[in-house]
């Protein structure tokens, strides 16, 4: 074979059809490659098309000074707010919308009322369930109950509520650069979380008769209106949380005078609330090494004794936040140390009841404190003073505060995957300050920007903190069998908040998964990370839509993304891809190619008849059928060679430069649809291996198959595609050479590479650790 020739098989990428027009839907090219164009907002003043925010860029603002009590005895929350909404936007406002989520609890409520489906003999558990909630909702009067509504003079204003969602219609229209402040009367009913399986509500401990409340979502707020939806006023239905305005919060909350209270921001009178002792292990706090318990085990135990009748007030301010929650408990243990991000003191503290001692006093603080870090390197610093983590058998986010579940059983002891659950979701719902608390998505729009973003940097900050880490959401090989699900079950991540169908495995891994495949195997981690933190420097307390996140990882990379963004996120084709056939030449060794095209048919048939002494050839039974072909085997391959040599000028003086190279044509297929980069993994027959890459880009001109020619210097043994399982790709049995037989999951087991350990709460892990 001549040395030109062999030249062009190395710089060429062999075609085997013609290139119709692009953006074609009959064509087999040019479509996934196709720019994203219309499915993107069209860039203007307000938001550019490099991704960052316009230099008319706006949103609005609103501040709440929120008086609240809570009637342990009766389980009644009842507040007063006054809001002040700053209208910055170039519209006049005739009326706001509020969210009102406690009204998801109301019987006449959606939620409720899709449940009450007609009795039959197919009725499910959940329909079941459903009738008993709306039973309960019902009798015991659920839902917000606003008893009063003024502007700041006192004057009534006119509402009307419409499920979660509550319109103030206001008496003159709010012009741009305009404030209004106006003032809610408002209670309602704490549900019980393990009934309701709500984001706020209590919890009762029947054995010492106490209860933990977490109250998120517990007043009336602003719903966001922005350049690009106007109101986002979609009902709350238990489902995709929700988007909130930025502003300053002031909020004193009246609880029984054992109580300890876990919030949203820095407390401003813990010199009226703690004993000496706590304030002085307090102070203790702030310059500690490791965790101080500031209320002990022993004061905790000794609060459940006895219920106090007096009260105590706890005022928390916080300011540049979306939301406020708090908990509150006479069974919180409360520690806490400082944490220092890029110079700057953060407190991070936990609360939670003695029944999660053995876990949290070891792992919930400094789990907090590794959160802020990690976090901090990927997107930026964090901003606040401080992070709080409570254990309240749930794992929910809002700013600075989140509630996490982990408990030990009575011993003391606990499951290795109890464990790993509880320092997930410590992760996960801490992590949750970054997105969408501070990078502000609107997960009733966009659940996978809340969730998946978070979920990927939750796997990085899983990475870090112990590297065997079993991590669920973010390893591409995790994501295949939902990739390999029908297609009537698989929506693209881009779907709508609630019509998610699973949301786990959409909104959280697939999400996550593909930011991972971008940094490790499209984009490199280097272009990557400072894509990833450019984002999240310039929508920080800002409000993002999907495409300033496509648009700002391609800006800041010079990386064209659209293929990804066009397959990943907005379809549901799954990588599959096949490497088909693998072919072997020598410069001058005619013989050593017909050899292994031999070789090769032999395989891809599957010929063992010459094992098989029963067959009686024709050609030996009758010797007339053989000619000059069958003694000469492969002849016209010889002659081929023969002739190319002849006809085409020989490069002598680099003759000898390839006369020993090993030339491998690899034939892939696209068989899933969805496009990525190939990886080759070549296993030499003296033991050792090299890994080339090829870019995404060899799928432009014909995106379902393509040829490759490789030079080796030394003679291939095997050839591995996706070896470190990083493209997702869903069927690993057409990615070897020599094919060869994928063991199944079950062989898997019985090998012992069952479920990995901490997958889930019944993983199969017992083994258990003592506390401390």
């Amino acid at each position: 074979m001549h040395i030109r020739f062999l030249l062009g098989c190395l710089l060429l990428t062999v075609v085997s059809v013609a290139q119709p027009p692009q953006s074609n839907p009959g064509s087999n090219h040019g479509n996934r490659f196709e720019q994203l164009g219309y499915l993107l907002q069209s860039p203007n003043e307000y938001r550019t098309a490099s991704g960052a925010p316009g230099p008319k860029y706006w949103q609005q603002k609103a501040d709440y000074d929120i008086s609240v009590e809570l009637d342990e005895s009766n389980l009644r929350l009842t507040g007063t707010e006054t809001i002040t909404y700053f209208n910055n936007s170039p519209d006049a406002l005739t009326y706001l919308w509020l969210q009102v989520d406690g009204n998801i609890h109301h019987p006449d409520h959606d939620y409720l009322r899709n449940g009450r489906n007609r009795m039959d003999a197919t009725m499910s558990n959940t329909q079941l369930q459903n009738i008993e909630k709306w039973r309960i909702a019902k009798e015991n009067d659920l839902g917000v109950k606003i008893t009063k509504l003024t502007d700041a003079a006192g004057n009534a204003l006119k509402y009307t509520i419409n499920q979660t969602m509550m319109r103030v219609d206001l008496p003159t229209a709010l012009k741009p650069g305009q404030k209004f402040v106006f003032k809610i009367d408002w209670n309602y009913k704490i549900p019980d979380r393990g009934v309701w399986g709500s984001r706020g509500g209590y919890e009762l401990f029947p054995e010492d008769g106490n209860m933990v409340f977490t109250m998120s979502q517990f007043y009336p707020r602003m719903a966001v209106y922005s350049d690009f939806q106007g109101w986002q006023n979609t009902q709350f239905s238990g489902g995709a949380e929700f988007a909130l305005t930025f502003g300053n919060f002031k909020v004193k909350m009246t609880v029984p005078g054992d109580f300890v209270v876990a919030a949203t921001g820095e407390c401003q009178n813990y010199n009226q609330l703690l004993t000496p002792a706590q304030l002085q292990r307090w102070k203790q706090a702030q310059t500690a090494k490791d965790v101080v318990e500031v209320v002990t085990l022993d004061e905790a135990v000794a609060n459940e004794k006895d219920k106090s009748t007096d009260k105590k007030t706890w005022i928390y301010s916080a300011e540049n936040v979306r939301d406020f929650a708090w908990g509150a408990s006479r069974k919180f243990i409360w520690d806490a140390m400082p944490t220092y991000v890029e110079g700057k003191k953060i407190m991070s503290m936990s609360y939670y009841p003695k029944e999660a001692y053995g876990l949290w006093r070891k792992y919930s603080t400094k789990v907090t404190a590794h959160t802020l870090k990690v976090y901090s390197k990927h997107t930026i610093p964090y901003p606040y003073p401080v992070a709080l983590s409570v254990e309240a058998s749930q794992g929910m986010e809002y700013p600075m505060i989140a509630f996490n579940y982990g408990r030990t059983e009575k011993d003391g002891t606990y499951s290795e995957a109890t464990k790993y659950g509880m320092i997930g979701v410590v992760i996960h719902e801490v992590g949750h300050n970054f997105f969408p608390m501070i990078v502000n998505s609107d997960e009733r729009q966009y659940w996978w920007m809340d969730e998946g973003l978070n979920t990927f940097t939750q796997f990085l900050t899983e990475g870090e903190f112990d590297n065997n880490y079993p991590s669920r959401r973010g390893p591409a090989h995790l994501i295949t069998d939902y990739m390999k699900l029908p297609k009537d079950q698989l929506e693209p991540i881009m779907t709508m908040g609630d019509n998610v169908l699973q949301v786990g495995s959409n909104a959280y891994a697939k999400a996550a998964t593909g930011l991972n495949i971008l940094r490790e195997t499209v984009m490199g981690r280097e272009l990557f990370d400072y894509s990833f933190r450019e984002y999240a420097r310039r929508w920080a307390f800002k409000h993002p839509t999907p495409a300033d996140l496509f648009r700002t990882m391609e800006d800041a990379s010079a990386v064209d993304l659209d293929w990804f963004w066009r397959g990943w996120y907005y379809g549901t084709e799954p990588v599959d891809i096949s490497l088909d056939s693998v072919r072997w030449f020598k410069v001058n060794d005619a013989a050593n190619a017909a050899a292994f095209q031999r070789q090769e048919f032999n395989a891809v048939h599957k010929l063992r008849n010459k094992e098989d002494k029963s067959i009686v050839y024709a050609t030996d039974a009758d010797t007339s059928l053989r000619d000059y072909y069958y003694y000469n085997p492969d002849a016209d391959i010889k002659f081929a060679q023969q002739q190319r040599e002849a006809a085409i000028p020989v490069d002598n003086e680099n003759k000898s430069k390839w006369a020993n190279k090993n030339f491998y044509e690899l034939s892939f297929t696209n068989k899933g649809g969805m496009v990525m980069p190939v990886i080759v993994e070549w296993t030499y027959k003296d033991g050792s291996k090299e890994v080339d890459r090829i870019p995404v880009s060899v799928w432009k001109l014909n995106e379902q198959k393509f040829t490759k020619v490789f030079i080796k210097d030394k003679e291939v043994a095997a050839i591995r595609i996706d070896p470190m399982r990083e493209t997702a790709d869903i069927d690993e049995s057409n990615n070897l050479w020599p094919v060869k037989e994928m063991p199944s999951k079950f062989t898997l087991f019985r090998q012992g590479g069952g479920p990995a350990r901490g997958a889930s709460a019944g993983g199969n892990s017992m083994q258990r650790a003592q506390k401390n």
